[in-house]
């Protein structure tokens, strides 16, 4: 009988077995648990910042317009830029009055003109693989029917106590499963002005956190749970370990779901699930992590926004592709404004990048990072931006295609899949490619993808050189980047 069960234990997919597991309450325990594979699969999601914010929906330039209440209330500011920290409550007593609470936004947040269907036909187009929707930020609002969100402020404080008398993330989250895409949860674990969180924390985390988590992921079953607002208070006061035992233990989603690190006063890149990094460049880690940040320099919609601040499709192509080839995801913010339309600037960067991906997803997605990176040029390494705060999208034109003087630039990026390997260059070569650090073997191919045919290449000492057709515009198979797929390679 032992011999049975034995044999029957090493029959035994790896899946299921990874099932039976039971995780405690410890990091050691948490951490050791695999982040399943859909999300390093993935690699482009879309991030959403919708909520009372984009009622007012305005900062000065460089600043996150959804920390509205607090830049309002504080009196301070912090972002991209030199400020008196005043703008923010001097902007609100001029449009608003000195008179009008943050909390009348409420009823203005109508979201009359939302078509989830609509929304998630355009993250389906824009290539994303998954979608994260701030379900409630730090203000404490909350998107769905939370009675404890309510009861907090003692006022309606929820979407369907409040303005738009709906279920916004239920329905957005109908439509986004539809379409085949994963839909994940931001959720702030602290909210700046909750009476309960000020008075008694631990209260708040009992009787106000916990099951507003727990009834997100029993009633809507998310593909992500995305923490933030952890920096306030240590894992072991926001009870982080006892509810991701929970979750991988007991909850409905508990083989599925995928969870950042952003769990508690310095657990970024220490605990938890995938790493994350937020308006920065240049990360790379040895397990799978993620870059968030806006088209924009604000996560929610901030109407002080030019077109200068929105960063071009060329600067989205390539940021996603210097960040896969570090192994990481990117996910890319929109902010809807309270009518629940999507800014057409942000639709239409959302559909570009998605058509660059129509011909190029095949060296994205599924993809892990080769034995190099990048293939660098001649010149200095260390460009930096200038300039304090977040860093901009123009950091990756910099290193590529607009460099200063004296400067080395990313002349190819690499991704592989099994034997084969990705280099996508972010200039269309003219006449020849050499690609160093690259050894063929036998019945090695090179391809550009969107062009349905080999091209004519020879070995080199340390490399192979590629010969490029000439191609008409008509000919050309996109624009921005373009990728050479080199098969069977050591």
């Amino acid at each position: 009988m032992r011999c049975l069960k034995f044999l029957l234990l090493l029959l035994m997919p790896f899946s299921l077995m990874a099932q039976t597991k039971k995780y405690q309450p410890t990091w050691e325990s948490i951490d050791s648990r695999p982040v399943p594979g859909w999300f390093e699969n993935g690699k482009f999601g879309i991030f959403i910042h919708w909520g009372m914010y984009s009622v007012p929906a305005w900062a000065p330039k460089g600043v996150y317009a959804e920390w509205y209440q607090h830049w309002l209330q504080s009196k301070s500011l912090f972002g991209k830029g030199k400020f008196t920290g005043t703008e923010v409550a001097d902007y609100h007593k001029k449009m608003f009055g000195e008179n009008f609470s943050y909390y009348q936004f409420a009823d203005q947040f109508k979201a009359e003109s939302f078509e989830p269907d609509a929304w998630a036909d355009l993250f389906k187009k824009s290539g994303a693989r998954y979608v994260v929707l701030t379900s409630k930020h730090h203000e404490g609002f909350a998107l769905w029917p939370s009675k404890e969100a309510s009861k907090a402020f003692g006022r309606p404080w929820n979407a369907m106590d409040a303005g738009a008398k709906r279920d916004l993330l239920g329905d957005l989250t109908t439509a986004v499963k539809k379409t085949g895409l994963k839909m994940g949860y931001y959720y702030s674990l602290y909210e700046w002005y909750n009476p309960l969180y000020k008075q008694d924390v631990n209260s708040y985390v009992d009787n106000h956190m916990m099951p507003q988590l727990k009834e997100l992921v029993n009633n809507y079953k998310p593909d992500i749970i995305w923490p933030d607002g952890e920096w306030d208070q240590t894992d072991t006061t926001w009870k982080s370990r006892e509810f991701l035992s929970w979750l991988y233990n007991d909850s409905p989603v508990k083989d599925s779901i995928v969870v950042n690190d952003r769990w508690g006063k310095k657990a970024r890149h220490k605990h938890g699930g995938y790493y994350t990094t937020e308006y920065e460049a240049g990360a790379t880690f040895n397990k799978p992590w993620e870059e968030c940040r806006g088209i924009g320099y604000s996560f929610g919609y901030n109407r002080n926004e030019d077109i200068s601040d929105y960063n071009s499709p060329q600067t989205l192509v390539l940021m996603l592709t210097d960040i896969v080839s570090n192994g990481g995801n990117l996910l890319l913010d929109i902010g809807p404004d309270a009518h629940g339309k999507i800014p057409p600037i942000m639709q239409e960067r959302l559909l570009q990048v998605g058509k660059w991906l129509d011909v190029n997803g095949e060296a994205i997605y599924d993809t892990r990072k080769w034995k190099q990176a990048v293939q660098w040029s001649a010149g200095d390494r260390n460009w930096k931006p200038k300039g304090g705060g977040y860093v901009g999208g123009d950091f990756i034109l910099k290193q590529t295609v607009d460099p200063d003087p004296g400067f080395a630039v990313k002349e190819i990026f690499f991704t592989s899949k099994g034997k084969d390997v990705y280099a996508i260059v972010p200039r269309m070569p003219e006449g020849k490619l050499v690609i160093k650090n690259v050894t063929p073997a036998t019945g090695t191919t090179v391809t550009m993808l969107g062009i349905n045919k080999p091209l004519k290449w020879k070995q080199l000492k340390d490399g192979i050189e590629v010969a490029v057709p000439k191609l008409s515009v008509n000919e050309v198979p996109c624009e921005y980047a373009y990728t050479f797929k080199l098969t069977n390679v050591k």
